[in-house]
């Protein structure tokens, strides 16, 4: 655990619903610093997620993990996960509003040394789909980054809304992502003219950067490409908000 990381609850209502996300940033007072929106995986608001948010907090980010369920859905286990992220998946405009509330209360945290001119997003699994989602929706993002995410999108189109740098960073034996879904993303990306890279790590399969994740040839923790695809992030970070 980063004892150089503060995190505290933050609640927001959207349409009467209340929801509980984790502000994580670095305890010792600097320079403004960037802030990141962070997308769960399928399971939301949980241990693991707050986890990585406090080791992103601690390479000098301000981060928000989104909830994107409410404060009464914290899934148990897969069947409660896909029942509450189905809805999400099926109604992109609902997942983006969510997304678009939750990067609204990022910026609103001034006591914490943002800098709110330097922000972006990014997601695992289900949460990569949302940080590509948020993008596409035009949000005032300097990158989105997708760790294993899902790359379809109902109008493809809506690439032309990004204003920042897309990284995308995909295992090539993952079988929850559909191999056709890397050109018509490529293709996607191209006809906009998006400043997009996408790196697909060899042996990876889904949730790769899960520690938890243990089901072979289907979902498995990868420490090294973990690692690779972290490094990777926080390169095009430091190149975005140079």
């Amino acid at each position: 655990m980063n004892n150089n990381v503060t995190v505290r609850t933050l609640t927001w209502q959207i349409d009467g619903q209340v929801f509980e996300g984790r502000l994580a940033y670095p305890a010792e007072p600097g320079p403004a610093r960037p802030g990141l929106l962070m997308a769960p995986n399928w399971m939301g608001v949980s241990q693991g997620a707050e986890a990585i948010a406090r080791e992103v907090a601690g390479q000098g980010y301000v981060v928000l993990l989104a909830d994107l369920y409410g404060q009464s859905v914290r899934p148990a286990n897969g069947d409660e996960a896909g029942a509450a992220m189905m809805p999400l998946k099926d109604d992109r405009a609902l997942l983006r509003q969510r997304m678009q509330v939750a990067l609204t209360q990022l910026l609103a945290q001034s006591d914490v040394g943002l800098d709110p001119q330097r922000i972006a997003s990014f997601g695992f699994c289900f949460g990569g789909c949302c940080a590509l989602e948020l993008a596409r929706a035009g949000a005032d993002l300097k990158a989105a980054v997708s760790f294993h995410g899902t790359l379809d999108t109902p109008d493809p189109a809506d690439a032309r809304n990004i204003k920042g740098s897309v990284l995308v960073l995909h295992g090539a034996i993952d079988p929850l992502v559909p191999n056709e879904q890397l050109p018509a993303f490529e293709a996607e990306m191209e006809a906009a003219g998006v400043d997009w890279q996408l790196t697909s790590y060899g042996g990876a399969a889904h949730s790769f950067t899960d520690p938890a994740a243990n089901v072979p040839g289907k979902m498995m923790y990868d420490a090294k490409v973990s690692k690779r695809a972290f490094t990777s992030m926080y390169n095009l970070l430091g190149e975005v908000f140079a």
